[in-house]
């Protein structure tokens, strides 16, 4: 089965559902399942992602048992190549936020 827009063909979605779920709709989810009205749920979302973003700052890790944790890693210094003209070019050491699933956040997916 194909589907027309705009003069083109697509192919039917695949059985894995594709669907983003953003702040709103967690903080829905989170309200129905807990009891809280939609407000509140915003705002425990938010606390969260806020001490997550400053434990990373700190260099601290944040874990979740079961769920996962989030921690800084190093990234060395590198040389890698510029896409549009293929020089060379040094990319400087910097740190990023890196998350790593837990065993039941696993087998959840699995």
């Amino acid at each position: 089965m194909h589907y027309q827009g705009a003069g083109n063909r697509v192919s039917a979605p695949t059985t894995i559902k594709e669907y983003t779920m953003r702040k709103p709709e967690l903080a829905a989810a989170i309200a129905e399942q807990t009891g809280l009205n939609r407000d509140k749920a915003h705002e425990v979302i938010t606390a969260f992602t806020d001490q997550v973003s400053a434990a990373a700052a700190r260099g601290d890790q944040v874990s979740l048992t079961g769920f996962g944790t989030f921690n800084v890693r190093e990234r060395a210094a590198r040389t890698g190549r510029n896409p549009q003209t293929g020089a060379e070019i040094q990319i400087a050491a910097s740190r990023t936020v890196g998350f790593k699933s837990g065993k039941a956040l696993k087998d959840a997916v699995r």
